[in-house]
């Protein structure tokens, strides 16, 4: 039943829920929601390499009960890796016009 549940979690998140997926072709209010709903201790991310920083921001978070989640983010480093690598002409771009994507907004900043 167990790898069952992980077989289940790796496909959604090889579909639904790699780091950047969720930041680049999403709204940025979306992915701050997401990580706002893991409680990270991040305050921003970047957005060049932004998968690989959503993925760390999620790890830096409470520790997940279930214990599922960890295995799954480890997996979407790799592939978060290689994609924000080809959408690294694009993402330089949004760095420089957007700057980083604010994850929990503080008054007086921007």
């Amino acid at each position: 039943m167990k790898k069952i549940a992980m077989l289940l979690g790796a496909c959604s998140l090889s579909l639904f829920g790699c780091g950047t997926a969720v930041t680049v072709l999403q709204d940025d209010a979306d992915a701050a929601r997401g990580l706002r709903k893991q409680k990270t201790y991040c305050q921003s991310i970047p957005r060049i390499y932004s998968g690989l920083a959503y993925d760390f921001c999620v790890l830096n978070a409470p520790p997940d009960p279930t214990g599922v989640l960890v295995p799954l983010v480890l997996l979407d480093l790799g592939l978060s890796g290689v994609l924000d690598t080809v959408f690294l002409p694009y993402t330089i771009y949004r760095q420089g016009v957007d700057g980083n994507i604010n994850i929990y907004w503080r008054a007086g900043r921007g």
